[in-house]
């Protein structure tokens, strides 16, 4: 059987999220109280250099909304700038240098214990 939602479910406006500490900086996270969603979308705010890290289940998707930098993918530096899109698969270490804002699309759903440091 479909869950069924209604409009207000269907949408969110990043912007009003409230935000969050992350490994990267801060993050807004949309439809991460939906727990049957099959993705989140993060609003990255990413203010100094993060943490190198990776994820064993999750796939993401950096698409740079502003901004200039990098991001390092298991050691290399890929050169960042607005609509730059780089697909993290899991198992990859990364980790956003630069003042960036972010739009990241994780798949399947965020989940914060998914997340490992070296």
């Amino acid at each position: 059987m479909t869950e069924t939602h209604s409009n207000e479910d269907r949408v969110v406006q990043l912007d009003e999220l409230a935000p969050t500490d992350c490994s990267c900086g801060t993050t807004r996270r949309g439809f991460a109280d939906r727990e049957h969603t099959p993705a989140t979308v993060h609003l990255l705010e990413v203010t100094e250099e993060a943490r190198t890290h990776y994820h064993q289940r999750l796939t993401e998707l950096y698409i740079v909304l502003e901004g200039e930098g990098h991001l390092e993918v298991d050691g290399d530096p890929v050169p960042l700038r607005p609509m730059t899109t780089v697909l993290v698969e899991p198992g990859v270490r990364h980790r956003a240098v630069g003042k960036l804002r972010v739009l990241n699309v994780v798949l399947p759903r965020f989940d914060p214990h998914d997340e490992w440091f070296d």
